[in-house]
């Protein structure tokens, strides 16, 4: 049995990558140790609920805070990814068998945590046909039946290895936002987000929109992995034109020695320039804080991106 506490065993691809120094982080970078009754309860929940988080599997800065306001983001189809991505925390490997039970017990954790706004991620699954679409639709009606108020946010993987339907599965299921992180930019991907396709990534969020309209596109990227601004102005750029709503930028932060560098640690003056210029080209909402993360805040920034379309629409 593999022990995924363990780096050596947690990422078995990556054991031949020489070592990366991990920079000193700076000041506004560091976040507290997680701590309140909020976060103890929320624990609880997911343990007895036998669910994964990706804010502990991603190992993200931001989970005591959230937790603690009762918020986690939930990872279906197992802990094991069949991508091993150089920025990412997730264990790698071959995983198991999809727990057909498992979209009942998050239904059930989103009800008891009451939640007014869930996000629902997973591991990619290429080695299932459908990449797990069916699983995502499973889950998504579930919630509707335990929670029918419950705005339903959801990160997906790329489905690049599956047909149309796939994608279609997710989409008639209808959740209200449609997330899927391009992470960088394209002249990084073979380095960084080996296994996928920028254009392809692009497409998948375009064509949700294709599909139905109303369901809110949204997708972000990391900075601080090597990237320089005119990069990150053009990925800006092919957002807009796919139609993406919303944009999430925040600091790469490197999980072990063994994982892509840390080329910088972009100040938080350089996010704000990031945030001007993508209101300025018609995204509807933009978070980019150095510890923005894809569901950060994601329910208050919701209700943000709702109204913003609302304005947009009685301003036509």
């Amino acid at each position: 049995m593999r022990d995924l506490k363990l780096p050596e065993q947690r990422h078995p691809e990556k054991a031949h990558r020489k070592d990366n120094p991990q920079p000193k982080k700076p000041h506004w970078i560091r976040v507290k140790a997680p701590t309140g009754k909020g976060y103890e309860d929320t624990h609880r929940i997911m343990r007895e609920n036998r669910l994964v988080t990706v804010c502990e599997e991603a190992g993200c800065p931001n989970a005591g805070e959230c937790w603690n306001q009762g918020h986690a983001t939930m990872m279906i189809m197992g802990e094991i990814c069949t991508r091993g991505c150089t920025f990412c925390n997730i264990a790698t490997g071959k995983p198991q068998t999809l727990d057909a039970f498992e979209p009942g017990r998050v239904a059930d954790a989103v009800q008891k945590l009451g939640l007014n706004h869930v996000v629902i991620t997973s591991v990619d699954r290429d080695d299932l046909e459908d990449g797990g679409a069916e699983h995502f639709a499973q889950t998504i009606r579930a919630i509707r039946h335990r929670s029918p108020k419950t705005t339903i946010e959801i990160l997906t993987p790329d489905f690049i290895k599956c047909g149309p339907e796939a994608l279609e599965v997710v989409v008639d299921a209808k959740p209200d936002v449609f997330n899927h992180n391009l992470e960088t930019v394209p002249g990084l991907y073979p380095e960084v987000r080996p296994g996928a396709r920028y254009f392809h990534s692009l497409r998948l969020l375009q064509r949700v929109k294709e599909l139905d309209p109303s369901i809110f596109t949204k997708s972000g990227i990391m900075v601080g992995l090597g990237e320089d601004r005119q990069g990150v102005m053009q990925v800006m750029d092919d957002m807009r034109a796919a139609d993406i709503d919303f944009l999430t930028i925040g600091q790469y932060l490197q999980p072990t020695p063994k994982h892509h560098a840390v080329d910088r640690f972009v100040h938080p003056d350089e996010f704000k320039a990031y945030e001007k210029a993508a209101f300025g080209k018609g995204f509807l909402m933009v978070s980019a804080t150095p510890l923005t993360r894809s569901s950060y805040h994601a329910g208050d920034d919701f209700a943000r991106l709702s109204a913003a379309r609302e304005e947009k629409l009685a301003n036509a």
